[in-house]
């Protein structure tokens, strides 16, 4: 069934979405700030800011103006990063059409207030449906037609059921999900624990010691979900565990590239958004209240803040008192 997708945010991610909705027979309208990067998919068919040397399909439709991309949109997809989400659907909110359900497209957490992407959304758009789409997924790969599978989740399963028929695509598969907290608190520490494998790979501390991060990273990021009620399963599935898998292994993640720059001491400045870096210190913060032990997080973020180095980061994670690996 053809429905009309309004796209918010002309990165990576958002213009990679915009392709696979068009693939799926939807008429697609996309809304960004940047006028040269709507002249480009406009004209070009291209977005050579954030997707270089790959060509689009022809029919989306690009726009700054957000009344116009949301004018009788079925379904809006919001894929701005996390840390502007509560600003631009402030700002969409009254162009978004009654019962058009919003899918969260983007991973974190807000650091100003320790809110999910779908948190924010219910504060700013309380009558509207909410849903997310999370999982493991390069933008490039999607533009490419390679198989990606996604989850999609809302709290009504029979939505979520809906979304991810509605959302899928010929190379293009979404699974469902009622577990909407699961999904989101996978897709944005996976971002954190990115940029911790980045650095171990970065420092060159070997393969060994990527792969003990990344593991014991995991069970940090399952102690967290599970603060928040998230179901294990849903952990161990595309959202979490997948996304976690894909994230820590390719300087194509941002974040695992960000925390490669940490690891061989290279500044920063100038890098592509990385939200781990962002996630991370509130990321701790909710462990500390919520009184989970979760000592990659804790440095990473401080890593991120420059209070430690490498070499104190590795001391201390390796001189932590000894106990059982299920504890």
């Amino acid at each position: 069934m053809s429905a009309r997708i309004a796209v918010l945010g002309g990165g990576a991610w958002g213009t990679a979405l915009a392709v696979t909705m068009l693939r799926a027979g939807h008429e697609v309208r996309l809304w960004a700030r940047d006028g040269e990067t709507v002249a480009a998919i406009n004209e070009r068919r291209e977005n050579p800011r954030y997707l270089p040397g790959l060509g689009l399909d022809a029919g989306i439709f690009a726009t700054r103006d957000l009344n116009e991309a949301l004018a009788k949109a079925d379904t809006v997809l919001s894929v701005v990063p996390t840390q502007v989400t509560r600003a631009v659907l402030g700002e969409a909110a009254s162009a978004i059409p009654a019962g058009a359900p919003v899918v969260l497209a983007a991973k974190g957490i807000e650091r100003t207030t320790g809110r999910l992407v779908s948190e924010i959304a219910r504060e700013v758009l309380p009558q509207t449906p909410i849903a997310a789409l999370s999982g493991p997924s390069f933008a490039a790969d999607v533009v490419r037609g390679l198989p990606t599978a996604v989850t999609v989740a809302a709290r009504d399963e029979r939505r979520a059921f809906a979304l991810a028929e509605l959302l899928s695509a010929p190379a293009f598969r979404c699974y469902s999900s009622d577990d909407l907290v699961g999904v989101e608190i996978g897709g944005a520490l996976k971002n954190v624990l990115a940029i911790a494998a980045g650095a171990v790979s970065g420092a060159g501390l070997g393969a060994s010691a990527q792969a003990a991060t990344i593991t014991r990273g995991f069970v940090e990021l399952r102690r967290i979900g599970a603060a928040y009620g998230a179901r294990p399963e849903t952990l161990m599935g595309l959202s979490g565990l997948g996304d976690l898998m894909l994230s820590c292994a390719s300087v194509q993640s941002r974040n695992f590239a960000y925390g490669t720059a940490i690891g061989e001491g290279r500044d920063r400045a100038g890098m592509k958004l990385a939200e781990g870096a962002a996630t991370a210190g509130i990321a701790l913060s909710i462990a500390r209240d919520r009184g989970v032990e979760v000592p990659i997080i804790e440095a990473t973020a401080e890593l991120i803040e420059g209070r430690i180095t490498m070499k104190q980061a590795a001391a201390r994670l390796l001189s932590r008192p000894l106990k059982s690996e299920t504890e």
